[in-house]
């Protein structure tokens, strides 16, 4: 959910292509597997189709090529920082930019009901606007220029990467 509502706001400022997103979680028995039913259906009622993207390990990645990683709860965090291993990546809350709730966690709602995946893909919608807020300001991204010039083949990306467990 949350590489899919971080990936639909960079879309819609023209900035997708400034980013490579890749999300995975700390829990790997899930590995391979398709989002839930009813996080599709939220991430669809807000017009996101998240239905290929598939569960992945964050032993998968080689975590010290992205420039930032964002988790949703205190235990990712922990857990990222662990994996990291010294590696001198930041680590941030998806909701560290936001424009309200700050640092706080955002929920797992799979033993939940629908409006619980509802909720989540709400608050992950706002903290990922806050979040390319914050990198295009960041990065100065001349997002009104992307896709014209001679040098675009040389554009540098941003990596951003979620840690989430299965959301």
């Amino acid at each position: 959910m949350a590489e899919g509502a971080f990936g639909h706001a960079a879309s819609l400022s023209g900035a997708d292509e400034w980013f490579e997103i890749e999300s995975a979680g700390t829990v790997c028995y899930q590995s391979g597997s398709c989002p839930d039913h009813r996080a599709v259906r939220a991430a669809r009622r807000h017009g996101i189709d998240i239905s290929t993207i598939r569960a992945r390990c964050i032993d998968e990645l080689d975590l010290g090529r992205f420039d930032r990683i964002f988790v949703m709860d205190a235990e990712n965090y922990r857990d990222v920082l662990d994996a990291l291993d010294g590696l001198p990546v930041p680590v941030h809350m998806m909701t560290d930019f936001a424009y309200s709730e700050q640092g706080s966690e955002i929920e797992d709602p799979y033993y939940g009901s629908e409006a619980g995946f509802d909720g989540t893909m709400e608050r992950l919608l706002h903290s990922a606007a806050g979040i390319l807020s914050a990198m295009l300001e960041t990065y100065a991204l001349p997002i009104g220029r992307i896709g014209m010039g001679a040098n675009d083949g040389a554009r540098g990306h941003v990596q951003y990467s979620i840690n989430v467990d299965g959301r």
